[in-house]
C-alpha cells in the first residue's frame, strides 16, 4: 500500500475538509417522533456511513424490521438500554460531511424525564430541528423544547413535520400544526422558522425534494442544511478569555491559559482582569504551535502580560476599553435537573466560564408554564422545571448576560454535598441593588471585641432530632459559662420563631430558610466576639454545610446530639410525636422528614447514657481546649 497520509489526493481533501463551513445541529421533540431515523436517514442518503457501519446496519436491522428495509435509528441509538426500548436516552453526536458543510448533529431524548439531557445538546447548537409527529401534533414536550431552545438561545429553528406518510401526506395538517408552532415560537423570541413535511422512514424530503408533496415548494431538509445562515457569535466582540490554568513551570515565568471565548488579542493590547479592575499589557501570545501575534475566539492559548498582577483560575482577561461587569447578584433562569427540589437559601456551587463559586437561589421570582408561558408563583423547583430567580454568590463574578456570551453567561449548578450536576443555569443581568450596595468600613474588628469579653468567639451549634436535648444541654452550657463571667447568646429553635422566624412553617423550604436565617444571626454574634450556642433539629446536612462555611474554620463547633427515635418518642415532652403518629403533625423530622446524621460533628452526646450536667461539662471542656474560653 501507499503512503496513503502524504498523497497529493489525501492532502487536497484533508485541506477542503478544513475550509468547510461547520455547521451544529441540534434535534429534539417528544418521544418517538422519529429524531432518530431522521438523523440516520441523513446519514445514510448523505453516503457518510463507512462499510462496516452500512454493514452493521443491514445486519441489526433484520433483528428490529423483519418485515424488510433499514432502521436507521440504531445509528444513533448507541447504548443496549436505548436498542432494547427503541427510545433515546443519552444525547448522541454524530459527524458528517457534504460536499457544501460540514456537521455535527445532537439527537437528544425525547422523553419528560431526560430534559437535562435536551438543554446539554441544545448548549452548544446553532441551529435546532424540532420534530413533530404529524398524527399527534405539537404536545407539551415539543413546547418545553421549543422553549429551552429559545431559552439557550438558538435563534434559527426548522419544524419537521415528520410521518407524513401516515398522514395521507396532508397539506391541511402540515399547514395546521406549522401555523401553531409558529405562534408559539414566537412567544418565546423565536422568528425564524422553517417548516418542512418530511417521512424519515421514507426519505421523502430529507436528502432531496419528493414528488409525494406536490403542493410544497419550499427545500427538502438536507439542502436547506446545506445553505442555511445562522445567528453566531460574533468574533469582533471585545476580548474575553477565562483564565483555566495559571502556567508557572519556573520562577521566571508565568502564562496564563485559557480558550479565547470572545473577541481578538494582540500583543501589546490593553488588558483588564476581571473580577478586581487589575490592569497590564499583553506581552506574549503563546500556542503549541509557537508564538503568535494576535489569536481569536476559539483558540487555545497562553497569555503573559508585562506586569506581575494578581490572576487566578477562574479570572477573566478583557479588553480594557469594554470590561465585562462583575457583581456577587443575579437575575437567571435556572433549568432544574434533579429529583430533589431546589430549594431557595439551600447553599449550591455555580460553575461559570473556569470558575466555581459558592451561591444560593435568594428568591425565585416565577417558574413557567411550559404550556402557556404563564409566569406562576414558587416556593421551590422540581424536577424539569424553567424559573426565574435572584441568586446570589459568594465572592464576586465576572460575566455576561446569556444572550451576550454563552461562556461567560451560561452556568451549571452543583450539588456541594453530592457534586452531582442538578441544574444549569442562564444569568440574564446583575440586580440593580447589587451596584448601590457596598462594605462599610469599620473601626472596631472582631478580634477587637473578643479581646475585651477574654474569650474567642463561636457557634456551638447543637443539632439532633426532637426531644434529644439540645435545648436543655445549652441551657446547661450557657449557665455554666455565664457564672464563670463568659458572655454568651443561646439561640433556641422555638423561641426564634416566635420573632424572627415566625413566618416560617415547616416545609423542606421554609426549614431551609429557616437555618439560613439563625445562621446568618449567629455570625454577626460571633462577629461580636460572643460565644454563640444554637440549638436547632437542623435537619439537612446542606444547611449545617452552610452555617459552618458563614464563620471560620476554627469558629464553628457541630455538637451531634444523639439520642435513638425510640427513646425521643419516649420523652416525647411537647407531645409531637404522638400529633405526627396520628398524622395531626406533617413534614415532622424522624417521622415523615428526613434527618441527615453529622458525619464528623466536633462533639457526640449521647444523652441516653450521660446526664446532662456531664454533657455540659464535655462541651466547656472542649471549648478550653479550643482557646474560646
Amino acid at each position: 500500500m501507499g503512503d496513503l497520509g502524504g498523497s497529493e489526493q489525501t492532502r487536497d481533501y484533508l485541506d477542503r475538509l478544513a475550509q468547510k463551513d461547520l455547521l451544529r445541529v441540534l434535534t429534539c421533540g417528544s418521544v418517538d417522533d422519529g429524531k432518530s431515523t431522521l438523523i440516520g436517514r441523513l446519514l445514510y442518503d448523505s453516503g457518510s456511513l463507512p462499510d462496516d457501519q452500512m454493514e452493521a446496519l443491514v445486519r441489526d436491522s433484520a433483528r428490529t424490521m423483519p418485515q424488510g428495509g433499514l432502521d436507521f435509528s440504531l445509528l444513533m441509538d448507541g447504548l443496549e438500554a436505548e436498542r432494547e426500548q427503541g427510545i433515546t436516552i443519552d444525547v448522541a453526536y454524530r459527524y458528517f460531511s457534504t460536499e457544501r458543510r460540514k456537521f455535527i448533529v445532537a439527537d437528544t431524548p425525547g422523553h419528560e424525564q431526560y430534559t437535562r439531557n435536551m438543554v446539554t445538546g441544545a448548549s452548544t447548537a446553532e441551529l435546532a430541528i424540532l420534530l413533530v409527529d404529524a398524527r399527534k401534533g405539537l404536545l407539551t414536550q415539543t413546547r418545553r423544547h421549543l422553549y429551552l431552545v429559545g431559552l439557550t438561545g438558538i435563534r434559527d429553528v426548522v419544524l419537521a413535520v415528520n410521518k407524513m406518510d401516515l398522514v395521507d401526506h396532508s397539506r391541511e395538517v402540515f399547514d395546521t400544526i406549522a401555523t401553531e408552532f409558529r405562534a408559539f415560537a414566537k412567544l418565546v423570541g423565536i422568528e425564524t422558522v422553517t417548516a418542512i413535511p418530511v417521512s424519515a422512514l421514507n426519505g421523502d424530503n430529507v436528502a432531496a425534494k419528493s414528488a409525494a408533496f406536490p403542493w410544497y415548494e419550499g427545500p427538502a431538509l438536507l439542502p436547506f442544511l446545506e445553505t442555511a445562515e445562522v445567528e453566531r457569535d460574533d468574533v469582533a466582540t471585545s476580548l474575553r478569555m477565562p483564565v483555566q490554568w495559571v502556567c508557572r513551570p519556573h520562577q521566571d515565568f508565568r502564562g496564563y491559559a485559557g480558550t479565547i471565548a470572545a473577541g481578538r488579542v494582540h500583543k501589546g493590547q490593553e488588558v483588564i482582569i476581571e473580577p478586581g479592575g487589575r490592569s497590564s499589557q499583553v506581552a506574549a501570545i503563546l500556542t503549541h504551535d509557537g508564538e503568535l501575534d494576535e489569536a481569536a475566539a476559539g483558540q487555545a492559548v497562553t497569555i503573559t502580560l508585562a506586569d506581575d498582577v494578581d490572576v487566578s483560575r477562574g479570572d477573566v482577561l478583557a479588553d480594557a476599553k469594554d470590561r465585562p461587569p462583575a457583581s456577587e447578584q443575579f437575575s437567571a433562569h435556572l433549568v432544574w435537573m434533579s429529583e430533589q427540589p431546589l430549594l431557595p437559601g439551600r447553599p449550591y456551587l455555580m460553575s461559570i466560564g473556569t470558575c466555581t463559586v459558592g451561591f444560593q437561589v435568594t428568591h425565585i421570582v416565577h417558574r413557567v408554564s411550559i404550556n402557556t408561558l404563564e409566569r406562576l408563583a414558587a416556593k421551590t423547583l422540581n424536577l424539569n422545571d424553567v424559573g426565574a430567580c435572584n441568586i446570589a454568590s459568594d465572592h464576586p463574578v465576572a460575566f455576561e448576560p446569556y444572550r451576550v456570551n454563552k461562556a461567560l453567561g451560561g452556568f451549571i449548578v452543583i450539588d456541594r454535598l453530592t457534586n452531582a450536576t442538578v441544574g444549569c443555569g442562564m444569568i440574564d443581568a446583575p440586580l440593580r441593588q447589587a451596584a448601590n450596595i457596598h462594605w462599610q468600613a469599620i473601626t472596631v474588628d472582631k478580634s477587637t471585641r473578643a479581646s475585651l469579653k477574654h474569650q474567642k468567639g463561636c457557634v456551638v451549634w447543637f443539632t439532633g432530632l426532637s426531644g434529644a436535648g439540645k435545648s436543655t444541654i445549652a441551657n446547661a452550657v450557657e449557665a455554666k459559662l455565664t457564672a464563670s463571667g463568659r458572655h454568651t447568646y443561646l439561640l433556641d429553635g422555638d423561641n426564634i420563631r416566635h420573632g424572627l422566624n415566625k413566618d416560617l412553617g415547616f416545609t423542606e423550604e421554609d426549614r431551609v430558610e429557616n437555618i439560613r436565617r439563625v445562621a446568618e444571626v449567629a455570625r454577626l454574634f460571633v462577629d461580636a466576639g460572643l460565644i454563640v450556642l444554637t440549638a436547632f433539629i437542623s435537619p439537612f446536612r446542606a444547611e449545617r454545610a452552610m452555617a459552618r462555611a458563614l464563620v471560620e474554620p476554627d469558629e464553628f463547633i457541630e455538637v451531634f446530639v444523639d439520642a435513638p427515635l425510640s427513646v425521643c418518642e419516649q420523652r416525647d415532652p411537647k407531645g409531637l410525636y404522638r400529633k405526627a403518629r396520628t398524622g395531626a403533625l406533617s413534614n415532622f423530622t424522624g417521622i415523615d422528614s428526613p434527618y441527615d446524621v453529622p458525619k464528623a460533628p466536633e462533639l457526640r452526646l449521647d444523652t441516653a447514657t450521660e446526664p446532662v450536667d456531664a454533657l455540659a461539662d464535655r462541651v466547656i471542656t472542649l471549648l478550653r481546649g479550643r482557646g474560646n474560653v
